[in-house]
């Protein structure tokens, strides 16, 4: 399937006898969608409107096998962007055990991902210009893999926190960099890559948390070795980018040639304009979105197992229901994107699946045990809200420097806002001595979710709103 995709959406040159109408005196030929250049008696026409420093635009490579080894890389990054965390949310209760964590420090524990997401995410960008697309991911995989590697034996609480800083550091930078690479190599093809990457997503997700506690008890019951065997996958994800590393051309760029603009190839790109991007307000609903959806499903990941294990259900149900929820996200991930880009407004999307979520919650309230399976379910569906948002990062950008600004904005915001959820609804819990109080919080979050979703899903950019609010 990967190499069907990739072979249809990176089909990069034909022959052409006819320059078509648009010839200019140079003989170069400026098309809607693209840019043809007359070279050595033939057209050669680049399918995406992409800066010339970009590697599928470079002389003597292979685009398309180029595309196909950056589909393998999309796919295997994003299969270990959560089981850093789903592992140890599986495994939670002996490593709190195995090193003497009290419950405050492990509720603080919950709280790390979004709040090194929110830090090492903003850098991204900046990273991306100075080293490259490709360079960055690769080392953000290596990262996991040491921090994956390093957690489980440093032997205290410290120590095994710097480890999983380390690993969601690596994390950070592929989660803010990914739409940006999908918006690079696959242009006309933003819903349907955003898909197969989201989708990878909540199958690395699910799995983590399907399998680690079995996993663990066939190596010998060490939690230890449980959470180090992840780091075999997340090393495997480095190799693909590795023939990419040197393709500096990778990086964020300016605007997209448009099709009465085309630059010269000499002269070399035209620096982007500086993006003021909070001047946008569809930027700064969009990162609310993120926010709110990313408070929920950290909520899910970290607490849902206990709601159920509380309720009467059996600690290996309770992890096969927390399975359950986050691998409805891998055919729904698939889906939503490419729903996404064929509708003007995702508002719609966004409605749907926050009443999934009202349901879910209402559930959980009033039968956590007897309805689990289904509450599950309505969960999973609504926490698709999360590749709905990366979706919607690459369509609220015309060019590659503002799917990048915009995805750094929206994800770093975000996960600072979704910061004090997974602490909250601990401490209501120790509080309160019951899940009432915390689900009805969720229930509550869910309508601001809702709102600001509805307006981020309106069709419109910010390079406009920014460039109309000067």
């Amino acid at each position: 399937m990967m190499g069907r995709m990739a072979s249809e959406e990176t089909r990069t040159t034909d022959s052409r006898t006819d320059p078509g109408p648009d010839t200019r005196p140079d003989g170069r030929t400026v098309r809607s969608g693209g840019r043809t250049v007359r070279s050595g008696g033939r057209t050669v026409r680049t399918d995406s409107p992409t800066d010339p420093r970009d590697p599928a635009a470079a002389p003597g490579r292979p685009r398309a096998w180029a595309a196909r080894l950056v589909v393998v890389g999309i796919v295997l990054s994003a299969l270990n962007l959560r089981p850093a965390i789903t592992s140890l949310g599986a495994l939670l209760e002996e490593v709190r055990d195995g090193l003497g964590m009290s419950g405050s420090v492990a509720g603080v524990l919950t709280s790390v991902p979004p709040l090194c997401f929110a830090v090492f995410g903003v850098m991204a960008p900046r990273l991306a210009r100075r080293f490259g697309l490709a360079a960055v991911v690769c080392a953000g995989m290596a990262a996991i893999t040491a921090g994956l590697l390093i957690r489980p034996y440093t032997g205290n609480t410290a120590g095994f926190l710097a480890g999983s800083a380390l690993a969601l550091m690596g994390i950070a930078v592929s989660n803010v960099l990914m739409p940006v690479i999908v918006k690079r190599w696959f242009p006309d093809r933003v819903g349907s890559m955003t898909g197969l990457y989201s989708m990878a997503l909540a199958l690395g997700t699910s799995l983590a948390a399907a399998v680690t506690v079995p996993m663990t008890d066939a190596l010998g019951g060490s939690w230890q070795s449980g959470l180090t065997v992840w780091a075999v996958i997340a090393a495997v994800a480095v190799l693909p980018w590795l023939p990419l590393v040197r393709d500096r051309g990778a990086t964020p760029a300016g605007p997209a040639p448009q099709a009465d603009a085309e630059p010269d190839a000499e002269a070399g790109p035209e620096p982007a304009p500086a993006l003021r991007i909070t001047r946008s307000r569809t930027a700064w609903a969009l990162a609310v979105f993120f926010g709110l959806q990313a408070t929920a499903a950290y909520i899910t990941m970290g607490w849902m197992a206990q709601i159920f294990r509380d309720a009467g259900v059996p600690a290996g149900t309770a992890g096969l229901l927390l399975a359950v929820t986050m691998v409805m996200g891998v055919p729904l991930a698939f889906v939503i994107p490419r729903l996404a880009t064929r509708l003007p407004h995702q508002g719609p999307i966004v409605l749907a699946l926050g009443v999934c979520g009202l349901a879910g919650y209402a559930g959980l309230y009033l039968a956590p045990a007897a309805g689990a399976w289904a509450w599950a379910l309505l969960l999973g569906v609504s926490n698709c809200a999360f590749p709905l948002a990366l979706t919607m990062v690459g369509m609220r950008a015309r060019t590659g420097a503002g799917v990048a600004q915009l995805s750094a904005f929206a994800q770093s915001t975000g996960y600072l806002i979704s910061i004090p959820g997974p602490l909250l609804v601990g401490v209501l819990y120790q509080q309160s001595g019951g899940w009432g109080v915390p689900i009805a919080l969720m229930a509550a979050l869910m309508l601001p979710q809702m709102a600001v979703g509805f307006l981020a899903g309106r069709d419109r950019t910010v390079e406009d709103e920014a460039a109309a609010a000067r």
